[in-house]
């Protein structure tokens, strides 16, 4: 097993000891990280964990089966590029289930689909405020348009980012991110994009620090010091990792998906 802490080693000390007089000694937790408010992560905190998130069930509990049907029509509509047919078929869903970030969420990536910013905005605003730490991608999302909105950013740069996605050339994609850094160097979605894409670990680490200076969203920060996190311990430097990856993992700020999968790194850390 690989000691990933100075905490590992002193713990298991601790729970190796003598007993005294013959009585059991309590076990002692193995303490995986510790931060500076006292707040600890233990190894019996990463047990089980997956890093995978089920957005689908966040809100749904009591959603009326009708509004599960019209979210699911809708859903169809949209991929067959009717989206007035799903932007109406959403609405129907939301009014029905005003909690539910899922229509909101689908609705609001209609809208941007449709070059609607605005409208896509207040949609995935409303998203996060039902799902505070994140759903999806409407963290990143609302924070960019936002900041298009403001003209920090050039209207449009959002749908160009997700559009990546549908690009399966490795090379094209690379360029097509280039691109987004070079229009606009304070886009910080773009900076974690080339991060993946990079080969060589010097390259990778100056783009996570070029994407941290450039004022992240939450989800889109909590990504480039996980993958900043993995470089670091494939160098060798695991203690600086597992600091990383802990401090993500306790710190109530971080979004769901960054608190799970640096989780799911360490507990991977732990494993023989």
């Amino acid at each position: 097993m690989r000691l990933v802490s100075v905490f590992i080693l002193l713990a298991l000390i601790l729970t190796s000891g003598c007993n005294s007089g013959g009585k059991t000694t309590k076990e002692v937790p193995v303490i995986i990280y510790r931060d500076a408010d006292g707040r600890t992560l233990t190894a019996e905190d990463l047990k089980g964990i997956s890093g995978t998130i089920n957005y689908e069930i966040i809100g749904s509990e009591a959603v009326p089966a009708q509004a599960k049907d019209l979210h699911q029509h809708a859903r169809e509509a949209g991929a067959r590029g009717d989206y007035q047919t799903a932007i109406d078929l959403l609405t129907q869903a939301s009014e029905l289930a005003p909690k539910w970030p899922y229509p909101f969420y689908d609705r609001a990536y209609t809208y941007l689909l449709m070059h609607d910013y605005e409208a896509a905005r207040v949609d995935y605003k409303k998203t996060v405020e039902l799902a505070p730490r994140g759903f999806f991608t409407a963290i990143t999302a609302m924070d960019v348009l936002a900041r298009e909105k403001k003209g920090d950013f050039p209207p449009g740069i959002y749908l160009a980012y997700i559009s990546l996605e549908w690009q399966t050339d490795p090379a094209k994609k690379l360029a097509m991110v280039r691109q987004l850094v070079d229009l606009c160097p304070q886009f910080s979605p773009g900076w974690k994009e080339l991060a993946i894409l990079l080969d060589q670990d010097q390259d990778r680490l100056a783009a996570i620090e070029k994407g941290l200076a450039a004022e992240p969203d939450a989800e889109t920060r909590g990504m480039l010091l996980i993958n900043k996190a993995i470089i670091l311990d494939g160098q060798g430097q695991h203690e600086e990792a597992v600091k990383i990856l802990g401090q993500l993992a306790l710190d109530p700020h971080s979004t769901l998906g960054t608190e799970q999968i640096a989780k799911e790194i360490l507990a991977n850390f732990l494993k023989p």
